[in-house]
C-alpha cells in the first residue's frame, strides 16, 4: 500500500481526484509536462524491441503523448484507456491509437493475453494501491510480453513534498491525488503478478531540464522520475 502523502506535503494545495484534476488540466497539460520526465526515459529503454511490437495497450493514455511516441517508435497497433473523457478526446486528435476507451487502468475489460506490450506513464502516483495495476498489466499481455511503467519518483515526492499539480487560469495551484509507492512496493506487486524486472532507469534533473524550467535550479541533481521494464514470465 502507498505511504500517506500528507506526511510529506509541504505545498498544501487543494487536492482533486484524478478524473477531476485531469479534466481541468487537459488544455494545458502538454505545455506543463516535459518530455524529459517520461519520453526521455522511454527513449533510453533497450530491452523492448519497439518496432517488433504488434499490439500495445496504453494504460492512462492521457492526451496521447505516450501513444504518439510509441507509434513513432514503430509499434503497430495501440489501444488507449484513460479515466478522463477529456483526455481521451485530446488523444483522439493525435490519431496514434487504434481505439480509445474511457475506463479504469486496473480493470480494462479486454481479453487475457491480448497484447505484446502494456505501458503506463505517470499513472501510478494517482493509485492508492498499485497491485491491481500490475495484475491487470500482467493479465492483458502474453507470456514473454513486456510491461513498461514510468513514474514520478517517490524519492522526489518525499524529499520535496511536491504533489502532481497544475495551475488554473486564475494562477491558483491545484494538486491531483498523489500517493507514494516505494520501489519495494513495485517489486512486490510485480512479482505477485508473475512479472520479472529486466531493466530500470532513473531521470535526474540536469542542464536540459533547467533550460526549460529555470526555476527548478534548486532541484538540480535530484532524481525526478523512473522507468521499470517487466517481462511476464509465468501465469500469476
Amino acid at each position: 500500500m502507498a505511504l500517506e502523502f500528507d506526511q510529506f506535503d509541504t505545498r498544501k494545495y487543494p487536492m482533486l481526484p484524478a478524473r477531476d484534476g485531469y479534466r481541468e488540466w487537459e488544455s494545458t497539460y502538454e505545455q506543463t509536462v516535459l518530455d524529459e520526465m517520461d519520453l526521455d526515459l522511454l527513449a533510453r529503454v533497450t530491452t523492448v524491441p519497439w518496432s517488433e511490437v504488434r499490439r500495445a495497450i496504453d494504460l492512462g493514455c492521457g492526451t496521447g503523448r505516450t501513444g504518439t511516441w510509441l507509434k513513432q517508435a514503430g509499434v503497430a497497433e495501440i489501444d488507449g484507456v484513460d479515466i478522463t473523457p477529456e483526455m481521451i478526446e485530446h488523444a483522439r486528435t493525435k490519431g496514434a491509437h487504434r481505439t480509445l476507451t474511457v475506463g479504469d487502468v486496473s480493470d480494462t475489460g479486454v481479453p487475457d493475453a491480448s497484447y505484446d506490450l502494456a505501458i503506463a506513464s505517470l499513472v501510478d502516483e494517482h493509485l492508492a494501491d498499485i497491485a491491481p495495476l500490475y495484475r491487470e498489466a500482467s493479465r492483458v499481455i502474453d507470456i514473454g510480453g513486456h510491461f513498461v511503467i514510468v513514474g514520478f519518483h517517490p524519492h522526489f515526492i518525499m524529499a520535496t513534498g511536491m504533489p502532481t499539480h497544475f495551475h488554473r487560469e486564475s494562477g491558483e495551484p491545484v494538486a491531483i491525488e498523489t500517493h507514494v509507492h516505494l520501489f519495494s512496493d513495485h517489486f512486490k506487486a510485480a512479482s505477485s503478478a508473475g512479472l520479472a524486472l529486466i531493466e530500470m532507469d532513473e531521470r535526474v534533473i540536469d542542464d536540459r531540464w533547467i533550460v526549460k524550467k529555470p526555476h527548478w535550479e534548486k532541484y538540480r541533481g535530484r532524481v525526478i522520475s523512473f522507468a521499470f521494464v517487466w517481462r511476464r514470465m509465468v501465469v500469476a
